[in-house]
């Protein structure tokens, strides 16, 4: 059996399986390659290269091995690898965070952020002392992005969640960071006065209707990352209330808040009626990122 013979293979099992996915990939054949070149120790971005290579009967049997373990246990595929790739970079992952996928990654990556910043400074945050805060960090993927695509600026990197802050000093670490990043526990914006020029937040905010209806790929992932132990409450937005009320006196005069919502849009609306937002733009369209001013936010408080 050649490689892509065992790809194909896999793929059909998890196609037939019913498997979930948006958790890196987003169908069965991409994932196939992906589980396949990582059990066998290839390059997960050169499947042409390594096709037709033939596989043998012990390969053969830890791939099936892990493919199995994927129907069975119904984990994300990152979970298994320990591994997950946002914006081109690795991340470790395990059970302890959500599998890293915010869409606010894109917005840092293709330097979005760089004009508003600049809008509202007099000198663009990348050449300034600027303080960054990731709220809800996770395994801390987007505090590694911001901190890389802005050198000079430092990065206050939050989480109520004590696993999920081993597990971002964990990439901290791994992307040798931690003279620029800080971690630290809390329930919402950190302790203190220290004022931010930028806040990132991919809060908890899927609402109880659609948490029944996750499937169990989701349901694997911590619970309190995703509707924050039901902190989302109904519509999902009570997190953000509380965020939206404190967060002009944490933000400078110029700063702003970037906020993930995912296909929420509508409650959002419903809650913030009055606020003044900007709905940037993503590969899953302009209704799931949004930006808020500091004066926004006064005006709405």
């Amino acid at each position: 059996m050649t490689l892509i013979e065992l790809v194909d293979s896999s793929s059909a099992r998890l196609h037939a399986a019913g498997v979930s996915f948006g958790h890196g990939t987003d169908n069965a054949f991409d994932e196939a390659v992906w589980l396949v070149l990582w059990c066998l120790g290839l390059p997960l971005d050169d499947l042409d290269g390594v096709a037709e290579r033939s596989v043998d009967t012990v390969q053969l049997a830890r791939v099936e091995a892990l493919i199995t373990r994927r129907i069975r246990t119904r984990q994300p595929a990152a979970y298994l690898t320990g591994e997950a790739w946002l914006q081109g970079l690795p991340f470790y992952v395990d059970e302890r965070v959500i599998v890293p996928r915010s869409l606010i990654a894109e917005v840092i990556a293709d330097r979005t952020l760089d004009a508003w910043i600049d809008a509202w400074t007099d000198t663009p945050l990348a050449a300034t002392a600027g303080q960054v805060l990731d709220l809800c960090t996770g395994n801390g993927s987007l505090a590694v992005l911001a901190a890389l695509a802005w050198p000079e600026v430092q990065v206050t990197a939050s989480d109520i969640s004590a696993d999920a802050l081993a597990v971002a000093q964990t990439n901290v670490d791994r992307h040798a960071l931690a003279h620029r990043i800080r971690l630290c526990q809390a329930d919402g914006l950190p302790a203190g006065d220290r004022r931010y020029d930028l806040i990132l937040c991919n809060p908890p905010y899927v609402n109880r209707a659609s948490m029944m209806a996750l499937p169990a790929e989701y349901r694997a992932e911590p619970a309190i990352a995703l509707d924050g132990g039901d902190a989302g409450g109904r519509d999902g937005m009570d997190f953000i209330r509380r965020l939206l009320r404190d967060a002009a006196s944490r933000l400078s005069k110029n700063g702003v808040l970037v906020l993930e919502i995912g296909h929420e849009r509508a409650h959002f609306e419903a809650a913030f009626a009055r606020l003044e937002t900007v709905w940037l733009s993503t590969s899953a369209g302009d209704d799931q990122v949004l930006l808020l001013t500091h004066a926004a936010l006064c005006d709405n408080g």
